[in-house]
């Protein structure tokens, strides 16, 4: 019962990351150019983080959940708004 209801745990928090991952996005660049292929590579990586949290017994749950937080901070470095700002900033 700990391990499923761990694993439901770690499940609800990739929802919750992913949805806040979509709205960012949407709200950065208007709705016309939307990365879904950003969006869904995020969505393979929390199926992947969750199954592998609900098949091993050794992986935490807070573990799961900081390993999905920093993919998720990956992944919105390499989107289009973030890759602009840092040229202005660099540039």
């Amino acid at each position: 019962m700990k391990r499923i209801l761990s694993t439901l745990i770690v499940a609800a928090f990739v929802v919750l990351a992913t949805a806040t991952f979509a709205l960012a996005e949407n709200m950065a660049t208007g709705g016309g150019n939307f990365p879904f292929f950003h969006l869904g590579a995020l969505i393979i990586g929390g199926l992947i983080i969750v199954s592998l949290k609900h098949k091993y017994e050794g992986i935490y749950m807070m573990e799961a959940m900081g390993s999905f937080a920093l993919y998720t901070v990956m992944i919105a470095l390499f989107t289009a708004p973030v890759v602009d700002l840092i040229k202005g900033l660099v540039g």
